[in-house]
């Protein structure tokens, strides 16, 4: 698909599984009407059921996903099924670090010149509704709320103006982060802070860029207990999608399913006067206009 067809196309891809059937994943388009899930395998048997395959098979697979939402058959109610991370064992989990305005402030940190790129381990990925589990290791837990997005299209040396081509859809992530293994061990090298397992909830859907207005201009907050710990709009984003797709494809090649994860606003616990973490019990819940919600409880 060329630039103006990926921007026509408007649909909610979910991954998920019937209650009691963990195993079946499958992949979906939410119906127009909120009405549940259309399962795209029971509309076509030739559709795999992870939502990595599902990219991997270009045009042909949105194709059969518009044809899906447009019969309104195949239909899960939401009661019958639970809600899967939309993709699951990427093979990159891209992020970036430093790439809110007012969170570099907030640190009292320069505005980065160049994008700064790390990385968490593809099994940290966890679902939109799943628990976030502490490590024995660490005591200092923090939130960060972060639009995400997938890539839909394999590309090397990318242009920014066809980014936006290379990318399915937007999610909501949290980059949940272990600020002692962060900031003071492991050489303050961020990965293993980054990636304990569970640390990258993901969800709840991959919303098209043709269903969102503008992707730099939707508000973004994060919540633990009820209470808003961060609030701000992506317009704070100091390098945009298409610049960071264009970026990061100039060293390594994007494949289908590929996660990005696009940085965080200011009001993450560890700069808090005295510093916060997560304890056991904590519900954080992280949203971004247009696009969804996650809720996570840690245990």
């Amino acid at each position: 698909m060329n630039r103006k067809q990926i921007c026509s196309v408007t649909m909610r891809l979910v991954q998920f599984c019937r209650h009691g059937d963990a195993s079946g994943v499958r992949i979906g388009v939410e119906h127009a009407e909120g009405q549940g899930v259309i399962d795209l395998k029971a509309f076509d048997i030739s559709m795999p059921s992870t939502m990595k395959e599902f990219l991997e098979m270009g045009e042909r697979g949105i194709e059969c996903a518009q044809r899906a939402l447009s019969s309104g058959r195949c239909m899960v109610a939401w009661s019958d099924l639970k809600l899967l991370a939309p993709v699951t064992s990427p093979e990159k989990v891209v992020c970036v670090g430093m790439n809110y305005r007012d969170h570099c402030l907030e640190q009292n940190a320069p505005i980065p010149e160049e994008p700064v790129i790390f990385s968490k381990f593809p099994s940290s990925i966890t679902g939109p509704y799943d628990e976030i589990t502490l490590p024995v290791n660490s005591n200092e837990v923090d939130w960060e709320v972060e639009m995400a997005f997938v890539i839909g299209r394999r590309g090397k040396h990318i242009k920014e103006e066809d980014a936006l081509s290379h990318i399915v859809g937007f999610t909501v992530a949290n980059d949940v982060s272990a600020r002692d293994w962060q900031m003071q061990r492991n050489g303050k090298q961020w990965l293993l802070g980054k990636t304990f397992d569970t640390f990258c909830p993901l969800g709840p859907a991959l919303v098209s860029p043709g269903m969102l207005k503008d992707v730099h201009k939707l508000g973004i907050r994060c919540l633990v207990n009820g209470a808003v710990v961060q609030e701000s709009n992506t317009d704070q984003m100091i390098f945009k999608t298409e610049k960071v797709v264009a970026w990061v494809s100039q060293f390594v090649t994007l494949n289908p399913g590929d996660v990005f994860l696009t940085g965080t606003p200011p009001g993450v616990g560890v700069f808090r006067k005295p510093p916060v973490f997560l304890q056991r019990g904590d519900i954080v819940e992280c949203q971004i206009d247009e696009i969804g919600s996650i809720r996570n409880t840690v245990v």
